[in-house]
């Protein structure tokens, strides 16, 4: 670079730097540019995965990010691109962007004492915009040929049982998903081998994925994750697939599970509680013992927010306490009648396999009846 354009840039990280402090810090500062993003773009956010409260988050990190990487024009650069590139991922157009500039610096003028907003910080935050903007515009024109992979960062990390963590992160960028579909994560451990898992977050109100992973090999991606991965780690995730996902509305709700196939129909629970969707719902989860019901309490506290929804567990082996025993089919089949419901399978292939061809002498139809290939539960 040359040192005349050095300098300006170390001014410009400055007074991006000291006039976000002067308008109250990241967090009021980006409260403000999203009231006004959300008034002069009503949809802007509608599309957007996370709630008010998780967006402001992310667009607080976002403006610490850019004061303290301004002066580096490739970080720049890229920066920009990949946020255009899950931009485009969620839905957003470069044209909802166009008065981001200008909400911007409204954002940070308001936000400071009488004759405190200068010409040089307005000068500073539009003229970095033009250029983010146009970085922007370019990552969104990438990402309809170049696969979008996110980074996140490990938020929380349970160990549940000792084959069994639940693992919640936040990606850096917005990741939109529909509750009930599934990603492939990546560990450093094991550069460039992709496993999926379901995603058990709740995407309508934070930016946190919840994977639940039972470790397969203790050598391999889901051993690493569940015995080598701690709160801070990042891993890398693909774009959002399948189609287990409910529609706006329609017949009953029947889900079965099988083990840590409870994740995704704990998203579609969730989804059915966050929408004060009408439509019973009725649980069965499947596992060995009541030591590996790792997750009930929550399943339990989703169902009473919903308002027709029941979760029940079943012990196939050993002793059941209060819950029904033996095949998960078995309880189905003596809990109800179901042929009018449209029944969501999450579990091993073989699981899958016996559960759907029992429905189906249940009388369900094969239409009703909804599943990933078995690679993906």
């Amino acid at each position: 670079m040359d040192p005349a354009d050095d300098a300006a840039l170390t001014e410009i990280r400055r007074l991006l730097g000291n006039s976000l402090s002067l308008a109250g810090g990241p967090a009021e500062v980006a409260g403000r540019f999203r009231a006004a993003l959300a008034q002069a773009q009503p949809m802007l956010f509608a599309t957007l995965p996370g709630g008010p409260a998780s967006q402001v988050e992310q667009l607080a990190d976002g403006l610490v990010w850019l004061a303290h990487h301004v002066d580096q024009p490739p970080m720049l650069v890229a920066g920009f691109g990949r946020l255009g590139m899950a931009l485009a991922e969620a839905g957003v157009a470069p044209q909802q962007l166009q008065l981001a500039g200008a909400a911007l610096a409204e954002a940070m003028r308001a936000g400071m004492a009488a004759n405190g907003w200068r010409q040089d910080f307005d000068q500073a935050w539009r003229s970095t915009w033009q250029h983010a903007y146009e970085w922007i515009s370019e990552g969104m024109a990438v990402g309809g040929y170049e696969p979008m992979v996110w980074s996140a960062k490990v938020v929380s990390h349970e160990l549940r049982r000792p084959d069994l963590a639940v693992i919640r992160l936040r990606p850096y960028l917005p990741l939109p998903y529909l509750p009930g579909q599934f990603a492939r994560v990546q560990v450093a451990e094991h550069p460039g081998v992709w496993r999926p898992y379901s995603l058990a977050g709740t995407p309508r109100r934070d930016n946190v994925l919840e994977l639940h992973v039972r470790v397969k090999t203790f050598t391999g991606v889901s051993g690493s994750l569940v015995h080598r991965t701690g709160v801070g780690d990042s891993v890398r995730i693909s774009r959002a697939e399948g189609s287990m996902i409910l529609p706006p509305a329609g017949r009953d709700l029947l889900m079965i599970a099988g083990d840590t196939g409870v994740a995704p129909l704990k998203a579609l629970l969730t989804e059915l509680a966050v929408t004060d969707d009408p439509r019973s719902a009725v649980l069965f989860w499947g596992v060995r013992s009541m030591a590996e019901l790792y997750d009930l309490d929550e399943l339990v506290a989703i169902a009473r927010a919903a308002r027709r929804a029941t979760v029940i567990p079943v012990i196939t082996e050993g002793e059941p306490g209060p819950y029904p025993s033996g095949p998960v089919t078995e309880a189905v089949a003596a809990y109800g009648e179901w042929s009018d419901h449209d029944v969501y399978l999450a579990g091993p292939p073989v699981m899958l396999a016996e559960t759907g061809a029992a429905l189906m002498h249940l009388g369900v139809g094969p239409g009703q009846i909804h599943h990933d290939p078995p690679e993906q539960s």
